[in-house]
Formats: C-alpha cells, sequence, structure tokens
C-alpha cells in the first residue's frame, strides 16, 4: 500500500507515538489556534480554486479523478507507475461484502440514497474489524477502501431500489467509466465518461466546507475515519449544502413542463423564487469550475441525443445575464448549474445527485483527515456565550 500512497505529508508521527498523550484527555486539548491546510484553497473574489498548490483552471480540464486522488493525498501529481498502482488498487477494492449487499437489500426501497449511502458505510465501518486503526498507514487503507467503495454503493442501491441485482464492478475500467457501467451494464458513452469524470475533479475538495469541516472535527476526536466520514455524509446530507444541484436540475424540469423558459424565468423572478444555481456564497466572479464543465455538458448533450436540459439551462443562464438583478451582483451560474445537466443527461435521478458528490469529495475528506491525524489535536471552536446569567435558584416547592 506503501507504494500507492508514496509518502505521507510533513509531520505525520503516528498516533501511538507521544503525541498519543494528547489524545488522552480530550477534555483537557483544544485546538483553538488557526487551522491550517495545504489541500485546497478558494479565493472567491478571484476565482481561484487551488488544489496542492495547482489552479483548477490548468488542473481540471487535464487531470483524471485518479490524478486528484493520489495528489491530494500525496502533494504531488503522480508518475505513470505511481498512477497505475493507484488505479490497481481501487480496482482490487471495488466490490461489495456479501454481507453488507445483504444488509442494503433489508433497507426501505424508498429510503433517501444519501440516507442509505451513509448507513451502508458506516456498516463497513462495522463490518471492519480493523476499523480503529488510525494511525496514516491505517488511514490511508481506509481512504482507499471508501474511495473504491462508495461508486459501488451508489451504483448497487439505484439497482436495488428498482428490483434490480447490483452489477459487480468491471475490470479495466477507470473510476468514472465503472459506475457508468454499474448502473445499466452498458459499455458507457465516451462523453458520459469525459463529463463524469470532470465532474468529479472539479467537486474533489473545496477548502474548509461544511462536511469537510465536520469530518476534521470528528478525526480530531481520535474516532475511526469510518466515523469521521460518515459525519461527513451527514453534513453533506443537508440541502443547505449538498442539496444545489438536486435543486437547480429540478428547475429545469419544472421550466420544461412550463413550456416556456423564457416566460418560466420572468414569472419566477416576479415571484421573488431563487434562481438555482446562479451565484455562489464564496465566488463573487464566475466559479472556474463551471466554466470547464460547461462545454463538456453540451458534448454530452449532444452526442447522447438528449440536448433539452443542456439547452434549457443554457437559455435560464442567458436570461439571467441579461437581468439587472444578476448583472449588478455578479451572479454567474456555478459548478452546481451544469452538474445537474451532467448527471441527469447520464441517467442519474435527482435524488442520486448528492451520493454522486460524496463519490467525489471522498478524496477531499481523506486528504483533510489525513492533515488532522498528521498533528492531532482536539479541534473546539471558542464559543460567544450570549445566555443569561446571574440566576437565582428556586427549590422546586417554590416555583
Amino acid at each position: 500500500m506503501a507504494s500507492v500512497c508514496a509518502q505521507p505529508p510533513p509531520n505525520n508521527d503516528l498516533l501511538h507515538n507521544p503525541k498519543q498523550e494528547e489524545l488522552t484527555d480530550m477534555s483537557e486539548t483544544k485546538k483553538e489556534e488557526l487551522m491550517t491546510t495545504s489541500s485546497s484553497f478558494v479565493d472567491g473574489t478571484k476565482g481561484e480554486l487551488i488544489y496542492r498548490g495547482y489552479d483548477i483552471r490548468d488542473i481540471g480540464p487535464n487531470a483524471t479523478f485518479e490524478e486528484i486522488i493520489y495528489l491530494l493525498w500525496n502533494d504531488k501529481l503522480p508518475n505513470a507507475h505511481e498512477l497505475s498502482l493507484l488505479k490497481v488498487a481501487l480496482e482490487s477494492k471495488r466490490a461489495l461484502p456479501d454481507l453488507l449487499l445483504n444488509v442494503m437489500r433489508g433497507f426501505p426501497w424508498d429510503a433517501h440514497p444519501m440516507a442509505v449511502l451513509r448507513t451502508a458505510t458506516s456498516a463497513l465501518g462495522l463490518l471492519d474489524r480493523n476499523a480503529d486503526n488510525i494511525t496514516i498507514d491505517g488511514a490511508r487503507e481506509k481512504a482507499l477502501l471508501l474511495t473504491a467503495v462508495i461508486p459501488t454503493m451508489v451504483a448497487a442501491w439505484e439497482r436495488l431500489r428498482n428490483g434490480h441485482d447490483p452489477i459487480a464492478p468491471r475490470a479495466g475500467l477507470g473510476h468514472a467509466a465503472n459506475f457508468l457501467y454499474m448502473l445499466n451494464g452498458e459499455e458507457p458513452n465516451p462523453d458520459a465518461v469525459a463529463a463524469l469524470d470532470s465532474y468529479l475533479v472539479l467537486l474533489a475538495d473545496h477548502g474548509f466546507n461544511a462536511s469537510t469541516f465536520s469530518a476534521r472535527v470528528t478525526t480530531s476526536t481520535g474516532a475511526d475515519v469510518y466515523s469521521a466520514i460518515v459525519s461527513a455524509m451527514g453534513t453533506l446530507k443537508g440541502p443547505a449544502h449538498g442539496g444545489a444541484t438536486q435543486r437547480a436540475m429540478e428547475q429545469f424540469i419544472d421550466a420544461a413542463q412550463h413550456g416556456d423558459v423564457a416566460q418560466w424565468f420572468t414569472e419566477a423572478r416576479a415571484a421573488g423564487k431563487r434562481i438555482m444555481g446562479i451565484g455562489h456564497r464564496i465566488y463573487k466572479v464566475e466559479d472556474p469550475r463551471a466554466r470547464i464543465l460547461r462545454p463538456l455538458a453540451e458534448k454530452l448533450a449532444n452526442s447522447s441525443g438528449t440536448s433539452e436540459w443542456f439547452g434549457i439551462a443554457r437559455d435560464i443562464e442567458g436570461l439571467a445575464r441579461q437581468d439587472e438583478y444578476f448583472i449588478e451582483r455578479d451572479l454567474y451560474a456555478n459548478v452546481d448549474y451544469y452538474s445537474a445537466v451532467v448527471l441527469y443527461t447520464i441517467g442519474l435521478p435527482v435524488d442520486q445527485f448528492t451520493c454522486t458528490f460524496a463519490m467525489s469529495r471522498i478524496a477531499g475528506w481523506c486528504s483533510q483527515v489525513l492533515e488532522q491525524l498528521a498533528d492531532n489535536r482536539l479541534i473546539r471552536p471558542k464559543e460567544g456565550y450570549v445566555g443569561k446569567r446571574d440566576q437565582v435558584f428556586v427549590p422546586l416547592a417554590e416555583r
């Protein structure tokens, strides 16, 4: 495994060394200083997203998801041999244990896919007799397993809930291609593979977002990697974090059902409705990831014979760019906007979009978990108490 994961980041003293003393009394340990990371950086004013020193505008259109996994975990891009080893290692861990599949078969068929993914990930940790190994090497093994197996879980549930048996992973396929194959057992469209792979690259990490912070907080307590990732998944499940792509697609469907996109836009604006996927909390200029994904979404739309959704998205974006509200506030389409088109065109139902987000972000979550473990102290933010003071206790009989 060391040959696949290469060398860990600096300061990676394992947790069974003297630093273990810091974990023995978590109630007395605080990490009140500024949290730092070298995994990724976002500058919303400049429209920059950096992975380990590489600008997404450079690496996004040129790197595969497997290369990004290696970069995030090892602080360098792989050479051909290192990349080959990583691909082989991922391929070897994609299959789901029979016991886990049997557990998933017992889930309610109407369960939300993110609830299924969260629960299946927790169950996977339960089945791992070595789950509590949080040395750097142990955590890297868990990172590799989770990154490999999460797409299999997502594809398996999509088939199970529709009354079909899961399709086993196929040897020789890359990460994105194998996921598409497991959905229906068919050779995937090359444009679909390219668009999905780019999506996975672009969503892999994004600074201290809510789910990443959850993963690091859980890791800081000395909990196992599975617990950290389940924490992240639970956070991502919230619609304010992971649900934007689904809501963007739902608006495209609503506009299509209306029949007149321009009129739909006018009515939506008059009603004060948000145009989902336009604007971003961090980016004050165009989201650099949207610029990369837009032409791939268009190419996929043309080659798949399903151009309707890209056309509607393009029309709504054009209308927004002519609207004074969006112009004055410099609001542009973000990565969620065209992600919706890509994911729906490849055949995913909208309630699976957040799971696909997790398939990508697992690379960043694991990168940040490994970073946290390398110099671990309990994360406990300083609170700002705004409650009452000087209350006088009154005995029960006198209340």
